[in-house]
């Protein structure tokens, strides 16, 4: 059964839950090296849209994901998953207490994460080029930044992988048009030469103007009960649960 939701951007539509073809999408390694999976998942599962929010539709009504900001995209994979097994979400991770280190056993439901609406300054700088623009309090530079879509997301994985000790800097220059008197080719090295005051200000930035789901849970260890903050896990096992039911000692997740 079809149903309708509302993305942080204000896109509505119906989806739907995943059918026994869509595994062949998750187990395609050539979609997986090109990073297509989330793409064809998406294309799949979402039956027609109501509302297209700040995106322009193609012909036929045509959704492009790539074009997707990456906050609508990952909340709508959340209700896929919602509509193929329920709200409930259960997972395991390691107790980070060095003196512990216990699996412990999670569920959270997913409708209840919360959810950043996509503000006013943000769509109207999407719709009108994807540019937004601030000033790095360290060095007093003006700088023009773009919002994440589907097409970035591709794209980032490799620029990670190609320098991994410069994953930061990576990223900051990826999401970086210009910075005021700087070259495009110097780009890259002008943001590496950037004071930590002004990169961890224009990660904050990117955090501010950024819709989505939050995705940072606390979790209580039943062994040592010790509370620690970790990101939702999202990978093939999002999706392909198995059939392994819920320990009896799991416990509901506390968000932040």
């Amino acid at each position: 059964m079809a149903n309708i939701i509302t993305c942080p951007s204000g896109l509505t539509g119906r989806v739907r839950g995943m059918k026994v073809r869509e595994e062949r999408i998750l187990a395609d390694r050539k979609l997986a090296k090109e990073g297509g999976q989330l793409d064809e998942l998406l294309a799949a599962c979402w039956e027609e849209t109501l509302d297209p929010g700040p995106y322009v539709l193609g012909d036929g009504g045509r959704l492009d994901w790539g074009q997707v900001l990456q906050g609508d995209r990952f909340f709508a994979l959340l209700m896929i998953r919602v509509q193929t097994y329920g709200p409930m979400y259960e997972f395991t991770v390691d107790c980070a207490n060095s003196g512990c280190r216990a699996r412990i056993p999670w569920e959270l439901d997913l409708t209840k994460l919360p959810v950043r609406p996509l503000s006013g300054e943000s769509r109207v700088a999407f719709v009108t080029g994807n540019r937004l623009e601030t000033r790095l309090p360290a060095s007093g530079k003006r700088l023009s930044f773009r919002l994440m879509t589907g097409q970035d997301e591709r794209k980032l994985p490799a620029l990670q992988r190609a320098t991994p000790e410069r994953m930061l800097s990576a990223v900051l220059a990826y999401r970086t048009w210009q910075i005021d008197g700087v070259d495009d080719k110097d780009k890259r090295r002008a943001i590496e030469d950037l004071e930590l005051r002004d990169a961890t200000f224009l990660l904050g930035e990117f955090d501010r103007v950024d819709c989505g789901v939050e995705t940072s849970i606390e979790v209580e260890c039943p062994t040592c009960l010790a509370v620690q903050a970790v990101e939702l896990p999202f990978d093939k096992g999002f999706f392909l649960p198995g059939k392994a039911k819920a320990s009896p000692d799991r416990k509901p997740s506390s968000l932040t």
